[in-house]
């Protein structure tokens, strides 16, 4: 095995991403001497939720994710955030390089819910290494990336939202069986809504109206 190890020296939103993406950069340090031809890594990032703390407000909004504040002893769990793969190119001594992260806004997802719920401060994160080394002063040696390789980070609160709202400026996500979508889009048609927002407004109003008739 090569004895690698990994390092986070931050986080930062892509501006240039077609949808939401995080950019995670890493100092990679091999052994004194060690030529590095390739890396060919797998990364899986967790929320550690135990590492911060909660005020009431964000306690409230995490109780679906973890039960009531009486329990968090036993329930506040890692939570998944991605788990994307990696190429490094050659190096020796120690290289830099950014892990692209696709993210969701899909509150249907642990992750994106718990990053939702928070009203500012640190996501603490854990990132797990493994993969494959190519190495060797002359020609390749193929050796396992130890399993044990991990590094830290806390993300700023800030640095998700605005990455949301790059792609997102104002919106909330919701997602819907095909069949109710569909039965939406004829309601709209029939309608002649200009939007889901105007229909989704439409239907309220009815809603209220037929209450208030009852």
């Amino acid at each position: 095995m090569t004895a690698l190890s990994f390092a986070c020296t931050g986080v930062r939103a892509d501006p240039h991403a077609a949808g939401p993406t995080l950019l995670f950069r890493l100092r990679i340090t091999a052994p004194a001497g060690t030529a590095v031809h390739a890396l060919a890594l797998r990364c899986q990032l967790r929320i550690e939720p135990a590492r911060r703390s909660y005020g009431e407000a964000e306690g409230e909004r995490l109780v679906d994710l973890f039960g009531e504040r009486s329990r968090w002893g036993s329930t506040l769990n890692p939570v998944q955030f991605a788990q994307v793969p990696l190429m490094v190119p050659g190096f020796t001594g120690e290289t830099e390089a950014d892990l692209v992260v696709p993210c969701t806004y899909d509150m249907d997802v642990a992750c994106a819910r718990y990053l939702a719920a928070l009203d500012g401060g640190d996501v603490p994160l854990l990132l797990l290494f493994s993969g494959t080394a190519f190495t060797g002063p002359g020609g390749f040696q193929v050796a396992p990336v130890p399993w044990d390789r991990e590094a830290t980070v806390r993300m700023p609160v800030q640095v998700w939202r605005e990455m949301i709202d790059q792609h997102f400026p104002g919106c909330g996500w919701l997602r819907l069986p095909g069949d109710l979508m569909a039965e939406l889009l004829a309601y709209r048609s029939r309608r002649a809504l200009p939007s889901w927002e105007a229909t989704v407004r439409d239907l309220l109003g009815a809603a209220e109206t037929a209450g208030a008739l009852r």
